[in-house]
């Protein structure tokens, strides 16, 4: 019997870390930001369908997410017209891997997670969390954003506290080893209620 345990939190907390440490403990670990990744690509199946409504968001047969941001940026119908295809895509990848892994712990990384209601198909939710101010300077020192950009996306996710208020489980990502160590946690406490 499965166990389905979605993984998410705001950018910049360490949300892909915490997943690296749960495909480390045995689980298989679906990505959000991945299969939107290999739908945007060349070939890949986003790229008709926007074509067809967005077509200056293609260069070389591919989404180019430079040009998606540009559109959502001058047109502010843009972004639900581009969630209502590719959210449906993104929906059938999750179900077909879920359906490829039966047995075991599931992690779903879901960025948006609760803002998509995603969570009433899991068995748990695990959320990242730091406070804001080290979550500033995480993404910022990226340098592939500015603090305006960042402050967009924040606005555009549920609020870190209200995440984790929802969550079954908390995990602070303030250094690497607590992560790991409150992952080990999580794994034993899912391990106990699949046995329960």
């Amino acid at each position: 019997m499965g166990f389905l345990l979605g993984l998410t939190g705001s950018i910049g907390m360490g949300k892909s870390t915490t997943a690296g440490f749960f495909a480390e403990e045995g689980c298989a670990v679906w990505d959000a930001d991945a299969a939107v990744h290999r739908l945007y690509s060349k070939g890949g199946a986003a790229v008709a369908p926007m074509q067809a409504d967005f077509p200056d968001a293609i260069e070389d047969g591919a989404i180019s997410r430079d040009r998606l941001r540009k559109i959502i940026a001058g047109d502010p119908t843009a972004l639900p017209r581009i969630e209502a295809i590719v959210h449906p895509l993104v929906q059938e990848d999750r179900a077909a891997f879920i359906a490829a892994h039966p047995d075991g712990i599931v992690v779903l990384d879901i960025p948006l997670l609760f803002e998509t209601g995603a969570e009433r198909a899991m068995d748990a939710v695990a959320c990242v969390s730091i406070p804001a101010e080290l979550q500033r300077e995480r993404v910022l020192a990226r340098g592939t954003m500015s603090a305006e950009d960042l402050e967009r996306i924040r606005a555009r996710q549920m609020p870190n506290a209200e995440k984790c208020a929802r969550a079954d489980y908390v995990i602070e990502t303030d250094t690497l080893e607590h992560a790991k160590a409150q992952v080990q946690a999580v794994m034993q406490d899912i391990e106990r209620r699949r046995h329960a």
